[in-house]
């Protein structure tokens, strides 16, 4: 894990203990590569509770909770299959918060809508999901690393405006 990670990994860490909430992820593409970044710092058994990798539909579904009509209209690289997710994966695993991943990693497997490179990131509480869209193709190794970055910054200014709001609510 490269220096940024490791930065963002132990300022999530400080939150989530601070705010005393839970985190879980729900990923595809990244294979658990998110997971990895939140139990780089020690002591991530306070807050991490586990996660949930759905690399195909039929996980998606069944332990998630993703509309299989969703699936099969939109595919499951869109923006509302990663909410799905992030939904059921507080749900399943019962924590505050998840983050979620599903996309085409690559080498192959995009089409013309969906190229490879195509990644939907989602974080958020059950309430509440911020999304982003990562869309450049550098090759699967860098797309994945992109993409645990991203959603891991992701998390970590999601975070930020959670302690914001609870502390001014």
């Amino acid at each position: 894990m490269d220096f940024e990670s490791k930065i963002i990994s132990r300022e999530v860490s400080q939150l989530l203990w601070e705010m005393e909430k839970t985190v879980s992820t729900a990923e595809s593409c990244t294979g658990g590569r998110i997971a990895e970044a939140i139990i780089a710092v020690p002591g991530a058994s306070k807050y991490f509770k586990g996660g949930i990798i759905s690399y195909v539909n039929e996980i998606k579904e069944s332990l998630l909770g993703v509309s299989s009509q969703l699936l099969a209209e939109k595919t499951a690289v869109c923006e509302e299959v990663a909410v799905q997710m992030v939904r059921g994966a507080c749900r399943s695993l019962n924590t505050d918060f998840a983050i979620a991943a599903t996309g085409v990693a690559g080498p192959t497997g995009g089409t013309k809508d969906i190229p490879v490179g195509t990644i939907w990131l989602a974080c958020g509480s059950p309430e509440r999901q911020v999304t982003l869209k990562v869309e450049e193709d550098h090759g699967r190794d860098i797309n994945l690393a992109i993409a645990t970055n991203k959603a891991m910054q992701m998390f970590l200014d999601f975070l930020k405006s959670e302690d914001e709001t609870e502390k001014d609510g």
